[in-house]
């Protein structure tokens, strides 16, 4: 469902992603991690179509991000870090809002919407301007409307920002069954714990170049002492800086 290859981005004389290849299946929970800086912000970026490579491409479904980006962005699902949404909108006149956009029926929104508002939490504050809410709340109205068109792939960068440990453990879960649905979910977090809980497969990148991956149990078994997925992580991003 999501095929990178030859993937490059430079800014300038920086190069922030160097010559990425990866697949990720159907229905698979694949984690991108990497030290901050690595590249992983600017892979999901040209993923969900807000940069164009310099070179290589990225294809969701099947289709290239860039030269058929309406096709690639029909299947896609994005939940950023940071959820930029309008706040002069009530929570429910987003939701009628992302439904235009897929072009989704008025139906979709008065069943499929409250559904999904409801179990996210925040059906009761539906109403309320958008301006009012937490970060927490903007973070769920924001899984809320990412689901409404039923994305086949979701891109996920560090969704727990604001989250309390209960919808942390929810969020957690509701991804996991996703994927037993055969959604396909890319996920980047630090959090390693929460990865070592529903990861299929890890990848970890390191300035800009992909230098490992493979499932947890692959992961762990690369050590050279048993450890924690943590411990590993620091092995390989360590050993990468060493001349």
């Amino acid at each position: 469902m999501i095929r990178i290859e030859g993937l490059t981005k430079q800014f300038g004389d920086h190069t922030a992603v160097d010559d990425l290849n990866l697949e990720v299946r159907k229905g698979e929970f694949f984690c991108f991690l990497g030290p901050n800086g690595a590249g992983k912000t600017t892979t999901i970026k040209i993923l969900t179509g807000l940069l164009r490579p310099t070179r290589g491409r990225a294809e969701v479904g099947g289709w290239d991000v860039t030269t058929h980006p309406v096709e690639a962005k029909a299947l896609l699902g994005y939940i950023p870090d940071t959820p930029y949404l309008y706040e002069k909108l009530t929570g429910r006149e987003f939701m009628r809002f992302v439904a235009g956009l897929y072009r989704l029926p008025e139906e979709t929104v008065a069943t499929d919407g409250e559904e999904l508002l409801a179990l996210f939490g925040i059906a009761e504050v539906g109403d309320r301007l958008i301006e009012q809410y937490s970060h927490g709340m903007r973070q769920k109205l924001s899984f809320a409307s990412c689901f409404l068109h039923r994305p086949e792939v979701v891109v996920v960068d560090e969704p727990w920002v604001g989250l309390d440990p209960k919808n942390v453990r929810f969020v957690r879960h509701f991804l996991k069954e996703k994927t037993r649905e055969g959604v396909t979910v890319f996920m980047s977090t630090h959090s390693l714990s929460i990865i070592e809980d529903v990861a299929d497969r890890i990848g970890i990148i390191h300035r800009g170049k992909l230098i490992h991956t493979g499932s947890l149990q692959e992961t762990l078994a690369t050590a050279r002492h048993p450890g924690s997925l943590e411990d590993i992580f620091l092995q390989l991003t360590e050993e990468e800086r060493q001349p």
